[in-house]
């Protein structure tokens, strides 16, 4: 039988978010590295600026890093736009070898871990990961332009406008720094959900089942995790993941939170079960997970990405919403 996790060694070398206004009013909003308050980021469309926010964070990424474009083997990238034009576009400047993705918004945990595959078995020395999402050319493509003026319902999260871009490397002696050191890639599930105001619900079972395969697997529980993360299920997602592992024999404690929980203030901002799209677990990890690595704060966490993989169409002709959910364990080193 095939090993279900991979080992790997590759240590965040920078990361770097850019957001816009409703992330920088939430209870993150001092610790991102670049905002927009008109959410434009000086382009004329919403899709140019999602673009133009991956552009942004990429670029603040590298000169973290202190490193140039051509010191990168290579840039793994996606978003939610039909053919991941907001990555294409945003970063068709760069002369780096380009890997589109699409994960939805498991992209995030998708791309960081074939980034550090490739740094891990020697095929790159450096090697990048970036993801965005946007408020409204998400809303658009999925739902209806925001000018319609759609209700939304309980279950219903904001898609993030924001954009995470990480520097992946080989892990440097004498340094702490936050290292991946195995990755479980997620199997697409589905359980009956075909509500696309419900994303939670849609995600939890894949969250679930990538969660008891990895424990399974390593012996391990939750309670050897500082923290144990996933993306974007929500207020309603969370709890039903907590509620299915229950019933796997594995109980979440107070070392579970969320992406989406963490990144807005729910009753204040109005939105409804959190944040949701491939910028809420990005810019969450690069802006406040990651430097706690630094600090000493965290030293072993489970970080998961989790992702409906439906589209427009699908949810047109009334298909169930398949989900995937990957995993990376980090280690404080």
């Amino acid at each position: 039988m095939a090993k279900e996790w991979i080992e790997l060694a590759a240590a965040v070398l920078a990361a770097a978010s850019a957001v816009g206004k409703k992330e920088s009013e939430g209870p993150l909003g001092e610790l991102f590295d670049l905002c927009d308050k008109s959410d434009r980021f000086g382009m004329n469309t919403w899709e140019a600026a999602e673009g133009e926010m991956q552009r942004m964070a990429f670029n603040t990424a590298l000169a973290k890093a202190k490193l140039h474009d051509q010191d990168l083997g290579g840039l793994f990238a996606g978003d939610l736009l039909n053919q991941c034009v907001g990555s294409a576009y945003g970063l068709l400047d760069f002369n780096v070898p380009y890997f589109g993705l699409y994960g939805a918004c498991s992209t995030c945990a998708e791309g960081l871990m074939l980034a550090a595959t490739f740094v891990s078995c020697g095929a790159f020395d450096r090697a990048a990961a970036v993801t965005s999402s946007h408020y409204c050319a998400a809303e658009r493509q999925y739902r209806t332009p925001i000018e319609y003026g759609g209700q939304r319902p309980p279950t219903a999260q904001w898609t993030v406008t924001g954009a995470g871009a990480f520097i992946l490397g080989a892990p440097e002696a004498g340094k702490r720094q936050a290292v991946i050191r195995r990755a479980m890639p997620g199997i697409v599930r589905e359980r009956g959900i075909n509500d696309a105001n419900n994303m939670g619900a849609a995600m939890a079972p894949a969250a679930e089942d990538t969660l008891v395969r990895f424990f399974s697997a390593t012996n391990t529980t939750p309670d050897d995790y500082d923290l144990i993360v996933t993306g974007d299920l929500g207020f309603e997602g969370g709890e039903l993941l907590c509620e299915l592992l229950r019933t796997d024999g594995y109980r979440m404690g107070k070392n579970y939170t969320d992406c989406g929980r963490l990144i807005y203030r729910r009753i204040e901002q109005d939105v409804h079960c959190g944040g949701s799209g491939c910028g809420c677990s990005a810019v969450v990890l690069a802006s406040y997970l990651l430097p706690k690595f630094a600090s000493g704060e965290l030293s072993r966490i489970l970080f998961l990405s989790t992702g409906a993989m439906m589209s427009p169409d699908s949810i047109k002709q009334g298909q169930n919403i398949p989900a995937v959910a990957h995993l990376l364990e980090i280690c404080g080193e």
